[in-house]
């Protein structure tokens, strides 16, 4: 065999491996010349092509009554609310970029989120975020941290759209790879979504926006589908966003789709007009005329192959019927925008591209948008049986009061408020928040009607290492507990799975099995997972991070007006545990515990959950919000029992005086993570009713004690005063990034 002109070093830069180059050779029945190499590192990349996640993507739940455009075949998924309404929702990640450049990284994932809501003719009504970086007290941490927060807040607050809610937290797993993964949430109210596709061959492709740079070459191939460790070298393919020109991209984009003669609308994002172009063409069987001669540039002496693989930001693709053109060029000139023709639909399969009157590239469209697929088979890691295994029932017990244990968890920063966070973000813009963030869920009131929707990203990186298939089921169910709470009934979800090298055995276990326990979590709520992401290689110095699953979740409210709150509003008020009858002092609850990793300095252990129980306690308390007879309601989860108690009170400004008595181990009682589990306020002449309400649901209740006073007190453990529960809480994640 003759030896490929092709080098390794080449197939580096684009993540190619021989093998896959070998069969472009094969299909393409030659040698690919430099554009079409780059086409295809582009398009076969992971984050393209998600060759080693389609299959498992395949067995999630993608059905429902609700849904109007389901996963993968649009920028988005759309579920229908009612009231002429639907809601176009994802959630995507942008974590090697913010690793480099944390403030741009991140800025620019909220710009492309957002893209891909509105290239589904929604209007962008919501941002969230979940984010994961290493320990605050090393600088790098603290640098990462500050840049991530600062780019989300910069952009999202210039382009006018709330950041609602979100999650952060801290492990050395995020050290060397942060987390930034971005969920945007968009209204339609005319009911048309637009598709990214065009309708017939003859359709213009017009490239409006922003114009083209060198910024992002390699964005999708060389950077997010492969472990990098010279973070020097990557930094040309971070792209650079420009918030206020977004803002009126959308404005101008969301006035074309109302023309008759656009058929069609795409984001460019990763890979650019190379992704874009090619895979509309694909989406409606057509071949592609492309001329990379017509397209803006911003700077000089570009080659096609930087035009085709840049990622400047702020840029979109319309498909026009012909003669259509001129109207669109119109409104593009009134918000000072370029609006260019630069190729159109053709018969046959084939994408031809153009620089000027020379063609310099042919090639099979399903050529280039059909990557190898690649089946794992790992098992269970020996390691892993070792950490499961573990024995708490002989784990010291903590050698001060519970009390003081308490606010040390209150106050470590993976619990904290994240006030620091949310105060930098504009939550009230567009003026339709009902629930700030701060809680377990945002609420939002659809104008205009008296429907609410509830939304919340969740996800635990330690249980779904120590547990992959319960954290996986975890993430979708804590997601949904975040809608139960508030009230809301969950529709739909978007995951976004963050793992390691995918070439690894134990990363292959971790992933197959998580995306298991999503599909059996969202099978028993009935909800089907309707966009998302895959990000993979997250490692740094050769180790990989925690495997991290983070569902976004969409719930809807019949009325706005009739939600809860986590904090509880009066004194003497019944104060009820939902999902249990006893206070468990199950050491096995500590399993990937705050407590058991901040004062044992241990993951370890077998997360569980019984998803039968935990439907049934989300629908009963959503039965007892809707006939109005909870005062407030709260997720038990980080941090177990005495936090949630403890948070509640902080949140309502009411104290708590909890009289149950714990039998067996304080610390596993007080501080264990069981889950499905509520914590619940209801007012004396609602107690019965409450009761009735658990019971017909079939779902366990412990009455633990009473709103009221200044003090968070708990029979026989501790009793500490608000006020200082409060500092703790409020002010943790502060000192810890003060250093």
């Amino acid at each position: 065999m003759p030896v490929s002109p092709v080098t390794q070093e080449t197939l580096d830069e684009i993540a190619l491996s021989r093998e896959e180059y070998e069969t472009i050779v094969e299909r393409l029945e030659r040698e690919p010349n430099p554009l079409e190499l780059g086409l295809f590192g582009a398009l076969w990349s992971e984050h393209c092509g998600y060759k080693h996640s389609k299959p498992l993507l395949r067995t999630l739940p993608d059905s429902s009554p609700n849904l109007l455009v389901g996963a993968g075949s649009e920028n988005a998924g759309v579920v229908d609310i009612g009231d002429g309404l639907a809601i176009a929702f994802k959630i995507e990640s942008h974590n090697h970029p913010s690793a480099i450049e944390p403030h741009e990284g991140a800025a620019t994932g909220v710009g492309g989120i957002v893209r891909d809501i509105f290239a589904m003719g929604a209007r962008p009504i919501a941002l969230l975020n979940s984010l994961r970086f290493g320990p605050l007290d090393t600088p790098r941490n603290r640098y990462l941290f500050n840049g991530v927060v600062g780019g989300i807040s910069a952009y999202g607050n210039c382009i006018g759209v709330p950041n609602v809610g979100g999650e952060v937290v801290f492990a050395d797993s995020y050290s060397e790879n942060p987390l930034v993964n971005a969920m945007c949430v968009g209204l339609i109210e005319d009911g048309r979504i637009v598709s990214a596709s065009p309708r017939d061959t003859g359709d213009i492709l017009m490239l409006v926006g922003a114009d083209t740079g060198r910024d992002g070459i390699h964005g999708a191939s060389g950077l997010a589908s492969r472990t990098f460790e010279e973070k020097a070298e990557l930094r040309s393919t971070v792209q650079v966003g420009n918030p206020f020109l977004e803002k009126v991209l959308i404005e101008a984009c969301l006035e074309a789709v109302k023309l008759e003669a656009v058929v069609g609308l795409q984001d460019l994002g990763a890979a650019g007009l190379t992704s874009a172009a090619i895979e509309c063409a694909e989406r409606g069987g057509m071949g592609l005329r492309l001329d990379v001669a017509k397209v803006p540039r911003r700077e000089d002496g570009m080659t096609p192959y930087e035009v085709m693989l840049s990622e400047s930001q702020e840029r979109m693709l319309l498909v026009v019927a012909p003669g259509g053109e001129p109207e669109v060029k119109e409104i593009f000139d009134r918000w000072d925008l370029w609006a260019v023709p630069i190729g159109e639909f053709i018969e046959g399969g084939t994408v031809e591209i153009f620089d000027g009157g020379q063609q310099i590239s042919s090639t099979p469209v399903r050529t280039l948008t059909d990557p190898p697929e690649y089946t794992f088979s790992a098992s269970k890691p020996a390691w892993l049986d070792e950490l499961q295994s573990a024995d708490f029932g002989n784990l010291a017990l903590p050698d001060r009061p519970a009390g003081d244990v308490l606010l040390q968890l209150l106050g470590s920063p993976n619990i904290a408020s994240r006030l620091p966070v949310f105060r930098q973000y504009d939550h009230q813009v567009q003026t339709n928040t009902v629930v700030a963030p701060g809680g377990d869920a945002a609420v939002m009131r659809l104008r205009g009607t008296q429907t609410g929707i509830a939304l919340a990203t969740d996800g635990n990186g330690r249980y779904t290492y120590l547990s992959p298939y319960d954290g996986g089921a975890i993430a979708v169910a804590e997601a949904c507990r975040n809608m139960a709470v508030v009230g809301a009934r969950p529709l739909a979800a978007s995951d976004c799975l963050n793992f390691g090298n995918p070439d690894r055995p134990d990363v292959q276990y971790q992933l197959t099995e998580a995306v298991r326990g999503i599909k059996e979590a969202c099978d028993a709520f009935g909800i089907p997972i309707i966009s998302g992401n895959v990000s993979l290689y997250n490692e740094g110095a050769g180790t990989a991070i925690y495997p991290t699953p983070v569902i976004g979740t969409l719930g809807k409210l019949e009325e706005a007006s009739i939600h809860c709150t986590a904090g509880f509003k009066t004194a003497g008020d019944a104060i009820y545990l939902l999902g249990v009858d006893s206070i468990d002092s199950d050491p096995e609850t500590l399993a990937g515990s705050e407590f058991l990793s901040l004062l044992h300095d241990r993951v370890e252990g077998s997360p569980f959950i019984d998803l039968g129980l935990e439907t049934r306690v989300q629908a009963a308390c959503i039965a007892a919000i809707e006939e109005g007879l909870l005062q407030s309601a709260h997720d038990c989860s980080d941090g177990g029992l005495a936090v949630t108690v403890a948070e509640s009170a902080i949140i309502g400004g009411v104290g708590a005086v909890i009289v149950r008595e714990i039998n067996g181990r304080w610390d596993a009682a007080l501080f264990g993570e069981g889950q499905s589990r509520i914590v619940a306020s209801v007012r004396p002449d609602n107690t019965e009713k409450f009761e009735a309400i658990a019971a017909t649901h079939d779902v366990p209740l412990l009455r633990l004690g009473s709103t009221g006073g200044d003090r968070v007190a708990f029979s026989g453990a501790f009793d500490i005063a608000l006020a200082e529960a409060a500092d703790a809480w409020d002010n943790g994640l502060l000192r810890a990034l003060a250093g």
